[in-house]
């Protein structure tokens, strides 16, 4: 079965440097985000999953995203995802939830592609962060 997955998150840029965290089944370092529920807009999907994964609020700065698709292997065989990703500031201090094993804010200039989602290089360089 081929579902459709829809994830949204925020992307958080502070002083040069990306928040990036570690959750779920994988080892590399994403966005925050997660799949859309319940016909949530995009946007309220972005600052759900910020609050779980982070403790804390975010705003969105730019309303329009940055899509982009992709691929997830399931019990179920290969999915469709689109991610939608909205330029965003943190409001408060991170308190992060119980499925984040790792998290931190990251210098862009020292990105490397071996420990990161795939999407993440192709986001900064669409909201003009990186060349």
């Amino acid at each position: 079965m081929n579902d459709l997955i829809i994830a949204s998150g925020p992307v958080i840029v502070e002083n040069g440097c990306v928040l990036l965290n570690k959750h779920g089944d994988t080892s590399f370092y994403k966005f925050c985000g997660g799949r859309r529920e319940h016909n949530d807009s995009l946007q309220d999907t972005a600052k759900r999953e910020f609050k779980e994964e982070m403790g804390t609020d975010c705003e969105i700065l730019e309303p329009k995203p940055f899509l982009m698709y992709t691929t997830k292997e399931t019990d179920l065989g290969m999915n469709d995802v689109i991610l939608v990703h909205y330029l965003a500031k943190r409001i408060g201090e991170i308190n992060p939830g119980p499925d984040i094993r790792e998290w931190k804010f990251v210098p862009i200039g020292q990105l490397t592609d071996e420990e990161l989602a795939p999407n993440i290089i192709p986001t900064l360089q669409h909201f003009g962060f990186m060349p």
